[in-house]
């Protein structure tokens, strides 16, 4: 396990992955959302977050900062973790997804519970913990095993309400007031005007530079951040063609294109795997699969074995089930470099730190498609690739991989805040972050 995310010798990668470990289970040093410029300025809509972020942190002033290298991109540092929270006797638990989304900033909604204590009733006080084996019983009374205090909320509902079993509860049951972390929660926040993205997110749709009047393909498109963002940034003049093989992920993405007012995007249930046409009887114009050489640029955020999301403080993977994302990732990738036109663009991207489906993919596409060339980045925010694949000190330069170990964890507080300089903080944004990976490539004009 330890080899295929770091080359290193045998103790310096036994350190750096229990490191990486570590950097996991916290959730990065910044809340990442990037505004929709189809419709508001970033100016305008920074002003909105300021006095949404006064009322929901009942008047302290955290700043809100403009990405000085991603234009579209607002900054909000994370407070936390804070120690002087006081547990209470009355406790919920629940499941580990639940746990990392309100360690970012999300209130507790009923399906998350496992369990509360047997006397919990609506509008108390109680702690929540996060149950990162998953070894708690649904419904238990109490729970001694292994569990991450994630902070104080009230309760909306009584245990007797959330476990009853009656009808099927969807809305939020606890609503955290003081959370380890403190992230503003988005929540039907300015929801036609922000789309929640991570950082390195945002950087790939700018590395792919879509430009108006051209047709983009998104290959695994679910949710649609990037999808949406393709658009935006080609002023929602041209084609964006998304394709997810799960229907509902695909009726996420198309929910989000009309929240976000987009109308250039077309998202299909299809599997990225068949998009390339093989032959011309069918006439399929317009949708999937498609012919050879259809877009002018592509984007391939690949399905990936997740390594690098935070925070994640479940680290459940297991080898087979790391090593298993090669192969499809290199099917896809064969798709794609055959629907891009000579000429056209393709972004390699992934929301892991393996080597094995990062740098070592693109020495194997370097290898197979002699008209792929490795291209440099534009914006360039995150660090080189990681040696160990084979690609020359020139090509490792090109890549742009974001490791979240790469930086010391730091507490951040309001008088911490109150001195930091705005490019350290936007250093700090950059570094600590979650695990990702980009990868640009142009397919050569035929001679």
């Amino acid at each position: 396990m330890k080899k295929i995310v770091s080359a290193l010798g045998k103790e310096a990668a036994e350190r750096k992955f229990e490191t990486l470990l570590n950097h996991l289970s916290h959730p990065p040093s910044f809340t990442t959302v990037r505004v929709n410029t189809h419709l508001a300025s970033v100016q305008h809509v920074k002003n909105l977050l300021l006095d949404e972020l006064q009322k929901q942190f009942n008047g302290l002033s955290v700043p809100v900062l403009q990405h000085p290298d991603l234009q579209d991109v607002l900054l909000i540092p994370v407070i936390g973790p804070r120690k002087n929270i006081r547990k209470q006797q009355c406790e919920a638990i629940v499941g580990a997804q639940c746990g990392s989304a309100v360690l970012r900033g999300a209130h507790v909604y009923v399906p998350g519970i496992v369990s509360a204590s047997k006397f919990m009733k609506a509008g108390d006080v109680i702690s929540v913990y996060s149950d990162i084996k998953g070894k708690c019983k649904r419904g238990a009374k109490e729970f001694d095993g292994t569990k991450v205090f994630l902070g104080n909320g009230i309760s909306e509902l009584s245990r007797r309400e959330i476990f009853s079993g009656l009808h099927e509860l969807k809305g939020v049951g606890i609503r955290m007031t003081e959370p380890v972390y403190l992230s503003p929660s988005f929540d039907k926040v300015l929801p036609s005007y922000i789309f929640l993205q991570n950082l390195p997110s945002a950087l790939a749709t700018h590395v792919l530079d879509p430009q108006p009047g051209e047709k983009i393909l998104d290959l695994c498109a679910a949710p649609g951040g990037k999808t949406t963002h393709i658009a935006a940034l080609m002023h929602d003049q041209g084609e964006v063609i998304a394709l997810d093989k799960i229907s509902n992920k695909v009726e996420k993405i198309k929910q989000n294109a009309l929240l976000l007012g987009l109308n250039s995007i077309r998202a299909f249930c299809f599997d990225g795997t068949k998009a390339l046409k093989l032959d011309m009887v069918k006439n399929t114009e317009g949708e999937p699969p498609f012919l050879p050489e259809s877009f002018d640029r592509i984007l391939l955020d690949a399905p990936c074995s997740g390594m690098g999301q935070r925070p994640n403080m479940a680290c459940s993977w297991t080898l087979k089930e790391v090593t298993s994302y090669q192969p499809l990732q290199r099917k896809l990738f064969t798709v794609a470099v055959k629907l891009l036109k000579p000429g056209g663009v393709l972004v390699y991207s992934t929301c892991t730190i393996t080597l094995a489906e990062n740098e070592e993919q693109v020495a194997w596409a370097l290898a197979t498609f002699p008209d792929l060339q490795l291209q440099p980045q534009e914006p360039r925010i995150g660090g080189e690739g990681m040696m160990g694949a084979g690609l020359s000190l020139e090509q490792l330069k090109q890549l742009q991989r974001f490791d979240p170990s790469a930086v010391p964890l730091q507490d951040t507080d309001m008088d911490s805040l109150r001195d930091a300089r705005i490019e350290d903080m936007v250093r700090l944004a950059n570094n600590d972050c979650i695990g990702f990976f980009i990868a640009k490539f142009v397919k050569c004009k035929s001679t």
